[in-house]
């Protein structure tokens, strides 16, 4: 079967769903102690799926082993039923979530949202609502650029606390080593989904577009700062931030501080987004300000982001779309003097090359 033909079935499901769901926020569990989450996932002419076999134990959370899951969905001949088998798979492990985390969190529905949390349900549906039109205005932003993601549900699971989100993300990350701390993160391991920690909705609301920004450029293999770069600026775009007391002359000082030929290395293969120290901060500030020039002119910048490669941290897009050298334009945007140790060098990045999505 080819992709091509998935992805419509996939397209027509979300359709479907956001055509019955639209106008109302619908619990699909809501009360996992008297629905037990489902042991098994049928489909037609195919033997069912053992779901609880599948799941495994990740700090106290039950993740599906997602490539025993996808070979079982692929073994399935109807291609209609294929994507609803996927869809079923999805709020299977979500209601096993819903009975880790605990009697107060419920699962809901609206158009192509899912959002697990324990949330009370005028805010609940406010979210679901603002999940929706977000990935609409994600599209509509990045023209030619970002795409609805096919297949499956747009998937937000609020934790109630830090310490339960941070035990989540764990299995995302090595088992040594220090890592910077965030407020929600896409995560793209077999079941694409983003995570967040319960706040004010206001508050969450910049969460959820930059990490909606994030799966919507999931089918692009671009570097991390290309990635973070457009899910900040795209953030600030829908969810325009307060305005604060930043000092751009400090901040400007702090970066030519911190910023060397070694450290941009590091922002090139997008280690720095990793740092726990303010090479942090500083990594999402100098990819916004780096997008943000260089997509001044989207019909130049569109061609350039479908064809940058994480492997080269775009330099080739770069100079064949954009006429510029990657290092350059940073010298540029920090005001100092052009520096041919600034551009991209594979051979200087220690470890592979970073996606983004932290």
């Amino acid at each position: 079967m080819k992709k091509r033909d998935i992805q419509a079935h996939c397209l027509l499901l979300k359709l479907l769903k956001s055509l019955l769901f639209t106008s109302a926020n619908v619990p699909v569990n809501a009360d996992a102690e008297r629905t037990p989450p489902p042991a098994q996932i049928t489909a037609p002419d195919t033997p069912p799926l053992d779901f609880g076999a599948v799941l495994e134990d990740a700090a106290g959370f039950p993740i599906p082993d997602w490539p025993t899951v996808q070979g079982w969905v692929d073994s399935i001949p109807n291609e209609h039923a294929r994507a609803q088998a996927w869809c079923d798979c999805e709020q299977a492990w979500l209601q096993h979530m819903q009975v880790a985390l605990g009697a107060g969190f419920h699962l809901r529905t609206q158009g192509s949202a899912l959002l697990l949390s324990s949330l009370p349900g005028h805010v609940a549906d406010a979210t679901l609502a603002f999940v929706n039109k977000t990935v609409t205005r994600i599209v509509r932003a990045l023209d030619g650029v970002a795409e609805v993601a096919v297949g499956g549900y747009d998937i937000l699971i609020v934790f109630d606390d830090e310490n339960s989100y941070y035990r989540y993300v764990s299995h995302c990350y090595p088992e040594e080593g220090e890592f910077a701390a965030s407020g929600g993160m896409y995560i793209n391991h077999g079941c694409g989904h983003f995570v967040t920690v319960k706040a004010d909705l206001r508050a969450v609301e910049p969460v959820i577009a930059h990490e909606l920004t994030h799966a919507c450029l999931d089918h692009l293999p671009i570097p991390a700062w290309l990635n973070e770069g457009l899910a900040v600026n795209t953030e600030q775009l829908l969810c325009p931030p307060l305005p604060t007391a930043v000092n751009l002359q400090q901040l400007k000082a702090r970066h030519r501080k911190f910023w060397g030929p070694k450290e941009i290395q590091e922002f090139w293969s997008g280690a720095s987004f990793l740092r726990s120290d303010e090479g942090n901060t500083l990594s999402y500030d100098l990819a916004r300000i780096l997008v943000r020039h260089l997509a001044a002119d989207w019909d130049r910048f569109r061609p350039f982001a479908l064809e940058a490669d994480l492997a080269d941290s775009a330099a080739a897009a770069a100079t064949k779309h954009l006429g510029v050298d990657l290092g350059a334009a940073v010298c540029a945007a920090l005001e100092l003097e052009p520096d041919s140790s600034w551009s991209p060098d594979p051979k200087a990045w220690l470890g592979s090359p970073e996606h983004g999505a932290f």
